[in-house]
């Protein structure tokens, strides 16, 4: 987690640091394959050079970036889910569980769709 560390240590509310730390060990262990790495002062991961998925830590909740095409294709799961999106990121409230079960489609998804990809964004 030592990529991630210099982000985390600036979470000062530690409901919100043991949740992003859990999520980005998660995502680790899960998908072994993937850069992490720290840009625009969020922790994100990465395949092949490409941006797979990001997140941040807001004040009522955790945003997770698949790109615009990732919550347009999860649109109807997010919000079966219970969780409020934008057009490019999804919120996780504090006070709800993280769904693994979507993020892993979501990151599944994005790691397939972009295979062949060679800039950093679609």
């Amino acid at each position: 987690m030592e990529t991630f560390e210099e982000y985390l240590e600036t979470l000062t509310v530690p409901e919100a640091r043991e949740r992003i730390e859990e999520v980005l060990m998660w995502v680790r262990e899960e998908f072994p394959q993937l850069n992490g790495r720290i840009a625009w002062n969020q922790p994100m991961f990465t395949d092949h050079g490409t941006y797979i998925i990001g997140f941040s830590a807001s004040k009522k909740h955790m945003a997770v970036s698949p790109e615009k095409e990732g919550i347009i294709h999860f649109s109807k799961a997010i919000e079966d889910a219970g969780y409020r999106h934008t057009k490019m990121l999804l919120q996780i409230p504090w006070s709800k569980p993280v769904d693994y079960d979507l993020l892993k489609r979501m990151i599944s998804y994005n790691i397939a769709e972009k295979k062949n990809c060679t800039s950093f964004w679609r």
